[in-house]
Order: structure tokens, then C-alpha cells, then sequence
């Protein structure tokens, strides 16, 4: 079964929702871009440092790593420190159209034709292009005092209070929302991961068994 390296439910619930079955144990590392590092390979070595590190937890197992970023002018836009950086960075993103990216790792064992175990390591990303309208600063702080910007990338969440700002989107929307169901799904597929069959989805029979680490 799919282990998943994050505590993040939105990525729960969309690998919920997709019939995916995983357990969770997520994976703290620093989420820092390194200098001068480019937006896809930061989401790409972040995923990587943290199916790394789920899999030293649990080692033999099959990992999914996952990183979101938003870039605004060439500014890659993590999580907000505070209300004032979660400010700052709706500032930043008012009437503009932006990117985000997302890089996944899969990472772990996985059985060849002869049966034998070997273990691999897939990275790949997803950038999707977001357009959000012009804010004005009581929209920013009202939306601030709502809590929901704290813990995501970019200070907004596309699924919640802030889609009546955001128009248009060019892209995967899930990639928006944390993860990129459809490339994960492939990358299971074209590693004989998992077959075309459905094992649960919104009924609730696939899902997160949570303290499994």
C-alpha cells in the first residue's frame, strides 16, 4: 500500500477521493529553496527530501513525496511565517496570474518480471498557471482573519473562501489544490503499481489509516 509522506488532507482527501488506498506518515524537513534554485526543481528536491525521509521511517515500503509551490514574478511563495507574510504575499499575487507547482516523488520497491524486489525512484512535476483578481486591502485582511491562508502555499486556498477571486485557470486544478492525482495515478500505472481497477473513491472504502508509522 501507498504510504503517503505528508499530513497535508488536502492530499488525503484528493487521493481519497481517487480511490487511491495509502497510510500516512508525514516527513518534516525544511521547506527552503535553496539560492538561486529554479521553482520546478525545488518542488521536485523538496517531494524527494521527504519520500526520503518517510521511507528511512519506513523502510521496504512504497513512498509518494509531495511539494507545492507559488510563483508570482520569480518569487517562489511557500507557506506564510505569519499574518503579516501571508499579507505580503496576497499583495503579491493581486491581479496577476501566477504558476504553481507541485513536484511528486515515488519512491521505494517494486516487482519486476522475474519477481524480484528492486527498489526505485520516479520525480516528476506539474505547474498549473492561476489568475487571481485585484484584491483590495480589506479583502486581504478579511481574508487573513479567516485563518485559511496560514498553512498554504501562497496564502490561499483555491477550494475555499479565496475561489471568488480566481477566474481562470490554465492546468491541472488538483495541482492547485496539493497534488496532481492524474500524473500520480500514471506514475503508479506505468510502474505496475496499480492496475485500472477502482478500490474505492468517495465511498469512503480507500483512505489514510492514520498512526500506521
Amino acid at each position: 500500500m501507498l504510504v503517503l509522506a505528508s499530513a497535508s488532507p488536502r492530499r488525503q482527501e484528493l487521493l481519497c477521493s481517487a480511490g487511491i488506498p495509502f497510510t500516512v506518515c508525514p516527513a518534516n524537513i525544511p521547506e527552503l529553496p535553496h539560492p538561486g534554485e529554479k521553482p520546478r526543481d525545488c518542488a521536485e528536491r523538496l517531494a524527494r527530501e521527504k519520500a526520503q525521509a518517510a521511507l528511512r521511517q519506513q523502510p521496504g515500503k512504497l513512498v509518494l513525496g509531495a511539494d507545492t509551490l507559488v510563483v508570482v514574478e520569480g518569487e517562489i511563495l511557500g507557506k506564510p511565517r505569519d499574518e503579516a507574510d501571508a499579507m505580503r504575499m496576497l499583495r503579491l499575487l493581486s491581479g496577476r496570474t501566477h504558476q504553481v507547482t507541485t513536484g511528486v516523488c515515488l519512491a521505494g520497491l517494486r516487482t519486476g518480471n522475474q519477481k524480484l524486489e528492486t527498489g526505485f525512484e520516479d520525480t516528476r512535476s506539474e505547474t498549473t498557471e492561476v489568475t487571481m483578481n485585484s484584491l483590495t486591502e480589506q479583502d486581504i485582511r478579511s481574508y487573513i482573519a479567516t485563518g485559511e491562508p496560514m498553512d498554504k502555499a501562497g496564502a490561499y486556498a483555491i477550494q475555499g473562501i479565496a475561489s471568488r477571486w480566481i477566474p481562470r485557470i490554465d492546468g491541472d486544478y488538483f495541482n492547485v489544490v496539493g497534488l496532481p492525482v492524474a500524473l500520480v495515478f500514471r506514475m503508479l500505472q506505468e510502474h505496475g503499481l496499480m492496475g485500472g481497477g477502482i478500490s474505492g473513491g468517495t465511498s469512503g472504502s480507500a483512505g489514510p489509516i492514520v498512526g500506521s508509522t
